[in-house]
């Protein structure tokens, strides 16, 4: 009987489905193991080889922890709200909704087929009402919470007001906005209800603020910094300039010290805690105040700069200052004179992302306010720049300007002609040369000179408070999280506004407020985000219901919120709300998160680090504080699956405007070109002579640098190339239809393309379905080859060539079941099987699971060429291989005569017993050289060893009568006869 593996594919997944197999138990005498995968994004294009490879990994663990008795909660789910599916409402007009749902049909078809063992009794989507109820409810508890300093950790909203009303806020130590005044607990009674609330929105844990945001015109909406490539929305490329707008803010700060202390507490990769930890960005040092000098005579208006520096000790080699172009004194301290250049340069500054400013390190550039401050100590004036090196959004967006401490301030102070004194003692100034911050000797002021560097950052911070313009300072780089987008396809806000335009929460029972319906995904025209177009978005206070805007009256319907949450919103605790997915009354109960608390095991993308992973981490935090969740990281042990890349194809372009045609040349050529071996086409003589003379050398260039420049490389699909790399010229022009009169110079009547190892990626061309490869060989090879590609962290390119191995091993697999016995198993039998049991549960907990696809080739080898067909030995073989080729293994466990799935099956127990040698198989050695061999038990002793040599018969052939001179005998490796 053949192996049919479409056949066994279809039966098992359909009895997996309507058995519930895998699904989990919220109250189980078992012990609890939580393994998750990230939850995707499903997009229109499916799911490529690359992706399942986590997915692959979980399901091996998640299937090995069921054998070995745990129970297991394996879900899976769909980031369901986001930029692309609004973007192609835009589009089309078509609702998001429908676009999700088909795109998260053909996910599920594409996840079914793999054999994943998820509990999809639990499944969620962040754009379901039933599931986004809940995120709006964790919204309004981080609204009616402040984080106390002293208890260091939040508390709800309302100990803040009962603290104020009886002492005010002078001895409350909490983290709050910088701008918060003082105020006794009698003038806090006296506010008004409206001042009351501006206040509290200075504690609160999410709140309204200005910010600088990512602004993207063409989307219409603020984008996160992970959205933006090269100074463009990673959508669409479009424009994206820094603007001010009032948005949801999250108190991320407010955790920045417990975010660090607790990746020491779980185990994940230790790149990625250094990203979080650089991203949180923690530093000791001193906040210095600087006055602005007034510009003329008997001004009133006066104005303070205050800047962090780890370095108070520097402070008489600050000799200008500079601001970020956003910083809001900007305005206010330039002179009339040089209002025209910053207003120019403010302008192109907003245009260049902050991650961009964060990275170019080569350009200079900036703008002189006019403005002076007056140095702390000196009295003497300090000129105000602004530069965008330097960000608003980190620090406190000013910084004083040592350059001959720091590399940045150097190169601008030498741009601008500045001054740069020397106050380190013996260090040689230049672009090359800086101080070793940790040697050197201050000798600028008669209390820092002499000392060495820690003592004197000590006394600048303790000269600096008695002059009442500094103090000792923690600082962190991480800012408050930008909560708004200008979205449709998004979480709505639980939010109106009240008469006064305060916000105010709709109470947790009137939850969910679903997305309305609206004609357009576009902003309004007078610039308000989509919701602005839904005619039935407001909030009747006494029906506790949403109404039509026309209602609004502002005495008892309000206006609703019009922004939606960012994508992070709806994934920052679903691995909660996997725990008990259909509990409408709360978002867990107590009994399921008591009994699950966290996830085990959570496999995903590093390139989640300071995003998901970070958010995830703060919002857990917040609901350990607030006694909604038993634990304060919600995963223990995190694994970055590597990427798995495709090798892309690529076309080459002339494109030089000196020929009427488009000209595509075989990369062959192009290589014979460079190499000035010139062309054999009829096509060539124009085209040659034209490339003979850019052929030429220019100083510092190879003959090919100056060459490939005149090339546009353009990607190719790699379905259109054949495994000779030769593209399939007519179907490339289909394809791309503009290129239909292109033509095509080949070498030997063939266009090769290039190839290059990229990610794999739709805009790339370079995908390999996996619907294409299940069709071929099946899931459980796509598995195991997956598996076999490497080890799981690491990036590795894809070669469907290579599938062939593993899919010959699962048809050898096979074989070894046509037929079965109870045959007692042999020595043999029984050493292969355990050193195959202690190899493969090693591999599975470390991870190495590409160790184990060669280790079950050798064990099916071995056991082939032993002619096994014991069920003792082929029943926990089947077991060990189910976790990797689920497929197969429950066909064979059918064979094996067992009703219930292998799943259920403990996972086989290593016997150290069965690989202890018993024999020995020595090398029998005349004069040394070797005989012949002979099984000897490793019992035997020197004399009881050379009789049985001597009396074998090979031995008395070889002697020939002759009586040997002396047997030397080795126990346990060789007998030498000497004669």
């Amino acid at each position: 009987m053949n192996y049919d593996f479409n056949q066994i594919e279809k039966k098992w997944q359909a009895f997996w489905a309507e058995n519930q197999t895998f699904r989990a138990h919220n109250n189980s005498d078992k012990p609890k193991y939580y393994t998750l995968s990230m939850f995707p994004y499903p997009s229109g294009a499916g799911l490529h080889v690359g992706h399942p490879l986590g997915y692959i990994a979980g399901d091996i663990y998640a299937r090995y922890k069921r054998h070995k008795g745990f129970n297991v909660l394996h879900p899976m789910g769909y980031d369901s709200f986001g930029l692309p599916a609004e973007q192609y409402a835009i589009q089309t007009g078509q609702h998001p909704a429908i676009t999700t749902e088909t795109n998260i049909n053909r996910y599920r078809e594409q996840l079914d087929r793999l054999g994943f063992s998820f509990d999809w009794s639990r499944k969620v989507r962040t754009s379901n009402p039933e599931y986004y109820k809940w995120t709006q409810w964790v919204f309004i508890q981080l609204f009616n919470s402040w984080y106390n300093k002293d208890a260091d950790k939040a508390e709800g909203i309302e100990t803040l007001i009962a603290l104020f009303e009886k002492e005010g806020n002078v001895s409350v130590n909490a983290v709050c906005d910088d701008d918060t005044f003082e105020f006794s607990a009698v003038e806090w009674n006296d506010f008004s209800t409206k001042r009351k609330q501006e206040i509290l929105l200075k504690y609160r844990l999410t709140y309204l603020a200005d910010a600088e945001v990512n602004w993207c015109p063409a989307l219409g909406t603020v984008l996160a910094n992970d959205e933006i490539v090269n100074g463009v929305s990673e959508r669409g490329g479009h424009p994206v300039i820094r603007k001010k707008m009032t948005q949801w803010m999250m108190r991320i700060t407010a955790y920045a010290q417990r975010l660090l202390d607790g990746l020491d507490t779980i185990d994940w990769p230790q790149p990625l805690k250094d990203s979080q930890t650089n991203w949180i960005g923690r530093s000791e040092g001193a906040s210095v105040t600087f006055n602005v000098i007034p510009r003329e005579q008997g001004d009133e208006e006066s104005h303070q700069i205050e800047v962090f520096t780890t370095r108070p000790d520097t402070i008489f080699g600050a000799s200008f200052m500079t601001l970020a172009p956003e910083h809001e004194l900007v305005v206010k301290i330039t002179t009339p004179e040089q209002k025209a250049e910053v207003d120019a340069y403010i302008d192109a500054t907003a245009k260049r992302s902050e991650r961009d400013r964060m990275a170019d390190v080569k350009t200079i550039s900036g703008a002189f306010t006019g403005a002076y401050a007056e140095h702390p100590f000196t009295k003497e004036p300090v000129p105000i720049w602004i530069g965008d090196y330097v960000l608003a959004g980190y620090g406190t967006g000013a910084v004083m300007s040592v350059p001959c401490g720091d590399q940045r301030d150097y190169d601008f102070a030498k741009h601008f002609g500045i001054d740069i004194p020397n106050i380190f003692e013996g260090v040689d100034i230049s672009e090359e040369a800086f101080a070793d911050k940790e040697k050197t000797i201050i000798a600028n002021s008669d209390f820092l000179n002499g000392l060495p560097y820690k003592k004197a950052v000590k006394r600048a911070i303790f000269e600096l408070e008695q002059l009442g313009q500094g103090k000792g300072k923690i600082n962190y780089r991480l800012r408050d999280a930008v909560f708004s987008r200008q979205r449709y396809w998004g979480e709505p806000f639980p939010v109106y506004y009240d008469v006064d335009g305060m916000p105010q929460m709709i109470a947790d029972e009137y939850l969910p407020i679903k997305l309305p319906e609206v004609e357009k995904y576009l902003p309004t025209e007078t610039g308000e985000p989509p919701l602005g177009n839904a005619t039935y978005w407001a909030w009747d206070r006494l029906k506790a219901e949403v109404v039509k805007n026309e209602k609004i009256d502002n005495v008892e319907v309000f206006p609703l919120e019009l922004n939606t949450m960012p994508g992070w919103a709806g994934s920052s605790q679903y691995f909660n709300r996997y725990m008990d997915p259909k509990n409408d009354d709360a978002i867990y109960s107590e009994q399921a998160i008591n009994y699950w608390e966290d996830v085990d095991l959570y496999i995903g993308g590093s390139e989640h680090a300071t995003g998901h992973l970070l958010y995830s981490r703060f919002w857990q935090k917040f609901l350990f504080d607030r006694g909604i969740a038993p634990k304060d990281e919600f995963a223990k042990k995190l694994i970055n699956q590597g990427m798995i890349t495709g090798t892309s194809a690529f076309v080459y372009r002339w494109n030089q405007n000196l020929l009427s045609r488009t000209i595509f040349i075989s990369s062959k050529l192009i290589e014979r070109a460079v190499e000035k071996k010139g062309f054999i086409d009829d096509y060539s003589s124009e085209l040659k002579s034209m490339l003979d003379n850019l052929n030429s050398k220019p100083e510092g260039k190879t003959i090919g640098e100056t060459f490939w420049k005149h090339f546009d490389r353009i990607h190719a699909d790699v379905s259109l190339v054949n495994s000779s790399d030769e593209l399939d010229i007519e179907a490339f022009k289909k394809w791309q239809p503009e290129y239909e009169d292109a033509t095509f110079i080949l070498e030997d009547g063939k266009y090769i393309v290039g190839r290059e190892v990229e990610k794999m990626s739709k805009s790339k061309y370079n995908v390999v379905n996996p619907d294409a490869i299940c069709d071929e060989y099946g899931a459980d090879s796509l598995r195991l080859y997956e598996m076999f590609l490497g080890p799981l962290e690491q990036s590795k390119p894809w070669n469907t060539a290579g599938i062939t191995g593993v899919h010959s091993f699962l048809k050898k697999l096979w074989k070894l079941y046509l037929s079965i016995d109870n045959a007692e198993p042999t020595k043999e039998n029984l050493k292969t099987l355990h050193k195959t049991i202690k190899k493969v549960e090693e591999d599975i907990e470390n991870f190495s699971f590409n160790t184990s696809v060669s280790t079950f080739m050798i064990c099916v080898n071995e056991l082939t060429a032993q002619k096994c067909n014991s069920k003792a030995i082929l029943e926990p073989l089947a077991i060990l291989v189910s976790p990797y080729a689920p497929h197969i293994a429950e066909e064979l466990w059918e064979k094996l005569e067992h009703t219930a799935s292998i799943s259920e099956a403990p996972f086989p127990k290593f016997e150290a017993k069965y690989l202890v040698e018993s024999s020995k198989e020595y090398p029998i050695s005349f004069n040394g050289k070797m005989r012949f061999t002979m099984e000897l038990s490793l019992d035997l002793g020197k004399d009881e060893i050379e009789a049985a040599v001597m009396a074998n018969e090979k031995t008395q052939t070889q002697l020939a009568g002759r009586t040997p001179k002396k047997v030397i005998v080795v126990p346990g490796k060789i007998v030498n006869i000497v004669g």
